[in-house]
């Protein structure tokens, strides 16, 4: 029997769950609901006003705000963050794939069987069932490390690579809602500039004075309707994102380290504080090892 098929067998024969499920991403419902009630809120406050609403909509006052905005963040921000930081931005109106995390540590159990009895390298042919592109990774990594140090290392430094890529664009969006009411202002200057170029009509002025101040609307909407609460939801998917991997990282290091596939249970679960469900006893795993079961 090949290792690839025992690491399969070991699954299914030893009574463990297959493979993690995953829930699909899709339209992210709270994130369209929190979009549509922002902006349903921001009509019916300008419609209560009794204002006509394409008194709000001023071509000078979007060029100004959206083109400032855009110019100053390619100032700021190398165009590959740039990038980075809008797919991400994109990519929050889509609910993230989210992995079964019981399902994922009764995964890593049954990989810590088939090492404890077989070592390591046994679990090279069947890297391809490996539910779980970080943990399919890092148990690569784990059949490259020569030490437990070496391992943990690149382990971290993985983690802390995708962390600082969220982070850094979250930094990109803050930096634009920072900047982006003040251009705002700049946009209401230019128009209030151009009113006082017409001062001798009080008429033009008084309906002027408003139009200018439209701008200071968009910027300050785009900042904290938009480009603020991107960047926070950016970091709780980080978070997310960062705790199942911290939580991957202990199970491979425990896998590679050889420990008893109980107290590797016991270990994960504390990452969900949840009490683990009882599994099969060691003395049936080895019976099915020593029988060719496994």
């Amino acid at each position: 029997m090949s290792t690839s098929t025992a690491v399969i067998e070991d699954r299914h024969e030893s009574g463990r769950r297959p493979a993690a499920r995953v829930k699909r991403g899709g339209l992210d419902a709270g994130m369209l609901l929190g979009v549509s009630i922002a902006l349903i809120a921001l009509v019916a406050g300008i419609a209560v006003t009794g204002v006509n609403a394409r008194y709000f909509f001023q071509p000078t006052g979007v060029l100004i705000v959206i083109g400032g905005t855009f110019g100053v963040l390619l100032i700021t921000t190398p165009v590959p963050t740039l990038l980075l930081a809008l797919r991400q931005a994109l990519s929050l109106f889509s609910t993230a794939v989210s992995p079964n995390r019981e399902d994922l540590i009764e995964e890593i159990v049954s990989y810590a069987k088939v090492v404890r009895f077989r070592g390591m390298q046994a679990m090279e042919r069947g890297m391809d069932q490996v539910s779980h592109s970080f943990l399919r990774e890092a148990m690569l990594l784990a059949l490259d490390a020569s030490d437990r140090t070496e391992l943990q290392s690149a382990l971290v430094n993985k983690v802390r690579f995708c962390e600082r890529q969220s982070e850094s664009s979250a930094k990109v969006l803050e930096i634009a809602g920072g900047l982006t009411p003040t251009i705002g202002v700049l946009g209401t200057v230019v128009g209030l500039i151009d009113i006082l170029r017409q001062f001798s009509n009080l008429s033009t002025i008084a309906s002027g004075v408003g139009t200018a101040f439209t701008s200071t609307i968009y910027g300050l909407a785009l900042a904290n309707l938009v480009l603020l609460p991107a960047a926070h939801r950016i970091r709780a998917r980080a978070s997310e994102t960062f705790y199942l991997q911290e939580l991957l990282t202990e199970g491979v290091l425990c896998v590679f380290d050889g420990t008893h596939p109980t107290l590797i249970r016991q270990r994960l679960h504390s990452f969900l504080n949840t009490s683990p469900a009882a599994g099969p006893s060691m003395q049936s795993v080895e019976s099915e090892l020593e029988a060719g079961q496994l």
